[in-house]
């Protein structure tokens, strides 16, 4: 019996230990905030006080609404993770700098509500949360989602509705210089390119995201529209034309890499990606409205739960 009791004892399994790398929700979501921040200034910059409004009012009426629905819920409040904050301002990235404070305190409710709590709250949403509100004002209010109707009394155009409603040769005069440094209209942050792209890479250098998703999904929007672009180019607009307008670089690096909603293996993630971007570039082309980028987002994330099955064998499993 001794020496059977010795033999079990000699095959008892336990849990390695773990040694916790030191990232929190909160400090990612303070390094996100910072990487924001330079389009946030750029955006005040060229819109003025009323950018200003459009940020503060979406970030405080998410706060406050994932605040009063966990107390609702009994649940500990977490608003000191800043992550509605990000949730908040991500979404005021993609309205125009005119939206009444109405339209920006409802987004961002729905953002907060329908994109987070009614899965749990963060972490648990499959959908980019966001997404979710702007999805929902430009379905429900059009008319103050439409960049060029909000934004009249700026003298310039807003590139992708010029290439929707009257062509190719209405955007001919547009160098990409002028879309990179945001010289022209757009959505609040999306339009700030170069900003964006330099938060972008400052949260890829601090380790704070993986490279997989923004580079497959920014290669999906290049391949699909070079394809477009060959078969019509008196059509069709260049790739560097899309990868630089509406909100392909603010999706690469904050909407696609959304933590709950996007696959965590790499090979799953560049498929995400990748397939993400040419979604994009589709709608934009076929769709009724001029920048897809968010709504291909949106069906993507319906799809992450067949990515996540694309993963490596555990050692030792035929």
């Amino acid at each position: 019996m001794k020496s059977m009791a010795q033999n079990s004892a000699l095959f008892t399994v336990s849990t390695a230990p773990f040694w916790h790398c030191g990232k929190t929700i909160k400090t990612n979501m303070f390094h996100t905030l910072l990487a924001l921040f330079p389009a946030a200034v750029m955006a005040v910059y060229r819109y003025g006080y009323d950018a200003a409004e459009v940020i503060a009012w979406a970030g405080l009426t998410a706060v406050i609404t994932e605040f009063a629905i966990q107390k609702l819920m009994d649940r500990t409040p977490t608003a000191d993770d800043y992550s509605a904050l990000v949730d908040g301002v991500l979404l005021a990235f993609l309205l125009p700098a005119t939206a009444p404070v109405w339209l920006v305190v409802v987004g961002s409710f729905l953002t907060v509500a329908l994109g987070r709590m009614v899965f749990g709250g963060f972490g648990g949403s499959p959908v980019c949360a966001p997404v979710v509100g702007w999805c929902a004002l430009t379905i429900s209010w059009p008319d103050y989602m439409d960049l060029n109707g909000m934004l009249l009394k700026w003298d310039l155009i807003e590139p992708l509705s010029e290439l929707k409603y009257f062509g190719l040769e209405a955007v001919s005069s547009v160098s990409p210089v002028s879309l990179l440094l945001g010289g022209n209209l757009g959505a609040l942050g999306a339009s700030q390119v170069l900003m964006i792209l330099l938060g972008g890479l400052y949260l890829i250098g601090m380790r704070r995201l993986r490279w997989h998703i923004p580079l497959s999904f920014l290669a999906g929007v290049f391949a699909a529209a070079l394809v477009f672009n060959l078969v019509d180019p008196q059509t069709y607009a260049p790739p560097l034309f899309h990868l630089l307008t509406g909100s392909t670089m603010l999706a690469a690096f904050f909407f696609m890499p959304y933590p709950s909603s996007s696959p965590a293996w790499p090979l799953s993630m560049l498929l995400f990606g990748f397939l993400g971007g040419i979604l994009a570039v589709v709608i934009r082309v076929y769709g009724i409205y001029p920048d897809g980028v968010p709504f291909a987002v949106l069906l993507i994330n319906l799809l992450t739960p067949f990515f996540d099955l694309i993963q490596p064998r555990p050692f030792g499993r035929r």
